[in-house]
């Protein structure tokens, strides 16, 4: 079967010099080789994804200043090792290191299963709730349809659910956002600058640093252990020692580790934050995920111990559906009012619409949440099961709630098995993506999402890309289970 065109970006020459840097080895005759093998490492350290189209012999040959030959060697070698796929006027990509000769197909569509994404799909009574809007819309028309703060009637809800959980909070201590990504990069924008240092968690949600990075701000780790928790007194260190300008913290089912922070623990963080009179942007994304029952009954959002140093961000996205694109802010007056009037330089509001359907979703007394979670918990039992039948080495922290296990590995492979998955059918993120400067490459997140088929699929391709490439072999079932 002829391989099939990745669409998953470009490196120009210019820029594959660089991640390339010191390729030669130093007295080595074999400048093929070397080429080769320095590409091969960036391929399974994750700085070239499966699917990056490769420059052409030439471009690349001018970028390091070598013979068009040694180039085409390199590909040779590459090809034959078959981690780079070509096609006549395609051009060349990266592949799958699968053993000389195999024949690499990049798997897509309805055969591609993606875990790399912890989104599981729309709550039931979506659509009752979409027809509810639609009727409400009507006295909304007559506006001009920019609402900064976001509606009135979605703000009231949404404070009216803090003030549940034990966070006292009023309708204009609300902002509703695009998103909770959309909400964080906001409040990074306007506490943090070029050089400040911001304290997250490691490990911590990717799409945190790269915003991190593209503020030119300094992400600080500090270690959070898979068994034991928040390390407070690393926190505390920290603090004291780097003087970051704000604080990052995921502490309801933390992304990826799936912890969740007990109230003596806030307790604690606020208090070194307080002393340290560091803002802190608390992520309750997931929050709403608690698979032991309603959060209501659950420790005090971390911002009820905070105060005003404590900016909460929301979404809609695994509560309810991603496709709203919606969240929020829940911060004291004054700091709501900055947002606002920094947020006239990024957009003018969120769709009211969806606001409106958001709205009445939030408003059926908590009956589609408490089935979300009841799917949940299934699918999360799920995955295990499947893990410790055909990954029974892997091992993990069962948590109480969220949308993923962070399984450690046998043995340190995370980067070389994402990139083998993928020649399986299976699109997972490395460790390596959850850490400041990488590494964790003894760890894999796996997100329960998926219906439970897809499930016990994926971890059983898992298990085959596993035993390709780790030392230890793992114990793969020879028989699929069929799941109804």
């Amino acid at each position: 079967m002829e391989p099939l065109i990745p669409l998953t970006g470009r490196v120009s020459g210019p820029k594959l010099a660089i991640l390339l840097g010191g390729w030669r080895q130093s007295g080595s005759r074999h400048g093929a080789a070397d080429l080769a093998a320095a590409v091969e490492l960036l391929v399974l350290d994750g700085r070239l994804p499966l699917g990056t189209k490769l420059p052409a012999e030439r471009e690349l040959a001018d970028a390091l200043e070598v013979s068009r030959t040694l180039i085409g060697a390199a590909l040779d070698k590459l090809r034959a090792d078959g981690l780079v796929a070509s096609r006549r006027g395609a051009g060349s990509w990266i592949a799958s290191p699968g053993g000389r000769g195999r024949e690499t197909i990049l798997p897509s569509g309805e055969d591609l299963i993606d875990l790399a994404q912890a989104c599981p799909p729309a709550i039931p009574g979506l659509v009752a709730g979409v027809d509810a809007a639609r009727k409400s819309l009507v006295d909304h028309l007559g506006e001009n349809g920019y609402h900064v703060r976001g509606l009135r009637i979605l703000r009231e809800r949404i404070a009216r659910r803090y003030t549940e959980r034990g966070l006292p909070t009023n309708a204009d201590q609300v902002m509703v956002t695009n998103g909770a990504h959309h909400a964080f990069v906001q409040v990074l924008r306007m506490l943090a600058g070029p050089g400040d240092r911001v304290l997250v968690e490691q490990p911590t949600y990717p799409n945190s640093l790269e915003a991190i990075g593209a503020a030119h701000a300094i992400p600080v780790p500090v270690p959070l252990d898979p068994a034991t928790g928040w390390d407070i007194v690393g926190i505390e260190a920290a603090l004291r020692q780097s003087a970051p300008r704000l604080a990052y913290f995921v502490a309801d089912f933390q992304n990826p580790t799936g912890l969740r922070l007990d109230a003596v623990g806030r307790e604690r963080l606020a208090a070194a934050l307080s002393r340290a009179r560091t803002p802190a942007i608390i992520d309750e994304t997931l929050v709403e995920l608690d698979l032991e029952g309603d959060p209501v009954d659950g420790p005090p959002p971390l911002g009820a111990f905070a105060g005003d140093l404590g900016i909460t961000i929301g979404s809609a996205a695994k509560s309810h559906w991603a496709g709203l694109r919606l969240g929020w802010i829940r911060a004291s007056e004054d700091v709501i009012g900055r947002l606002i009037a920094a947020r006239f330089a990024v957009d003018l509001g969120s769709p009211v619409f969806e606001q409106l359907v958001l709205a009445e979703l939030l408003d059926d007394g908590g009956a589609a949440l408490a089935h979300r979670r009841e799917e949940t918990l299934a699918l999360r039992d799920a995955l295990t099961g499947a893990l410790n039948w055909y990954c029974p080495e892997w091992t993990f922290t069962l948590p109480s709630g969220g949308l993923s296990l962070w399984c450690r590995l046998p043995e340190p492979m995370s980067t070389r098995l994402a990139v083998a998955a993928a020649g399986h059918g299976v699109q997972v993120a490395p460790g390596s993506r959850f850490g400041v400067h990488g590494g964790l490459e003894r760890w894999l997140r796996l997100p329960y999402a998926l219906p439970a088929d897809r499930l016990f699929e994926a971890v059983r391709r898992l298990g085959a890309a596993a035993a390709s490439v780790g030392a230890t072999p793992a114990t793969v079932a020879p028989v699929a289970v069929q799941v109804t």
